[in-house]
């Protein structure tokens, strides 16, 4: 779903924010409000906002929906039992059709995790309390560390890690080799740790940079077809924080080349994008038109 989802014009009608949620029996210590009625009006501070702090479920209903009656009680039970962890957003989807709508909802009930603005999971239709549980488990397991928790909570400090530790000191000192095999040995016991993926892709492409020659842009312009001098000369631009010009440089030599040296500029473009979020709006522009390219 949340490829489909498009927020933004809801921010359009939010009015002012809504007075804080009051304490009480059904307010969590730290004033977040465990389940709020949200309208249009009110989406953007009671959801988006909000989502910022915690994971906020949208519960998508509505008063002719049997079903929703089945599903509704039940969310809003683990939403006490929760105590502000998450916050449970109900949305009538005939009062609110722009939010409906904004969800992409085909029918009801539809429920919507968000956290960060962003819709993380979903699903339609009644589910048993047990797997309501799992479901939410994974939804705030996924979000550790990530969001800034409720009004006045205290930041959980994270433990450091000594591989990560020595690491960014290997790389402080200038020693690429080393930062590189530190990263490294976190991956041999974790293959999926995406820090450390991520940190050997930079730590790479800075050793690479550290020893371009001066010139390295000129010599490629003057050898547009020396793929390695492009390579470098891509790097270089890169280090300069012009990914436009790396990515058109790599990009414009794919379209002019074929064979091994297509396919090599092609790796290593799809390496620099990796360096960069993939929502970045030079990478997107860059992937865009490296298919254009392609095909």
């Amino acid at each position: 779903m949340s490829g489909a989802v498009d927020l933004s014009p809801l921010k359009e009608r939010a009015a002012a924010p809504p007075p804080p949620a009051a304490g009480g029996d059904g307010a969590a210590p730290g004033g977040i409000a465990p389940i709020v009625d949200v309208t249009e009006a009110t989406f953007e501070t009671e959801v988006l906002q909000r989502s910022m702090q915690v994971p906020v479920i949208v519960d998508l209903w509505a008063t002719w929906c049997q079903p929703c009656k089945q599903l509704s009680p039940v969310l809003e039970k683990l939403a006490n039992e929760a105590g502000g962890a998450w916050v449970l957003a109900k949305v009538d989807v005939d009062a609110n059709p722009r939010i409906a709508q904004a969800f992409g909802v085909q029918s009801v009930p539809t429920v919507v995790a968000l956290a960060a603005g962003q819709p993380l999971a979903d699903f339609q239709g009644v589910q048993p309390e047990a797997a309501l549980r799992q479901w939410l488990d994974a939804i705030q397991n996924a979000v550790v560390g990530k969001l800034s928790g409720p009004p006045g909570a205290e930041p959980e400090e994270q433990p450091a890690d000594p591989r990560f530790e020595a690491a960014e000191q290997a790389l402080e000192n200038g020693d690429f080799d080393g930062a590189e095999a530190a990263y490294q040995l976190v991956l041999n016991s974790e293959p999926g740790n995406t820090e450390a993926q991520a940190a050997l892709r930079q730590v790479r492409f800075l050793a690479r940079a550290s020893s371009l020659p001066e010139d390295a842009i000129e010599r490629a312009d003057a050898a547009p077809a020396d793929l390695e001098a492009q390579f470098a000369a891509a790097d270089a631009e890169l280090f300069a924080q012009k990914p436009e010009a790396a990515f058109g440089r790599l990009i414009e030599f794919v379209r002019r080349s074929a064979g091994d040296e297509r396919t090599a500029a092609r790796t290593r473009l799809l390496e620099l994008f990796e360096l960069f979020d993939p929502s970045d709006p030079a990478v997107v522009a860059a992937r865009r038109k490296l298919a254009m390219a392609l095909y």
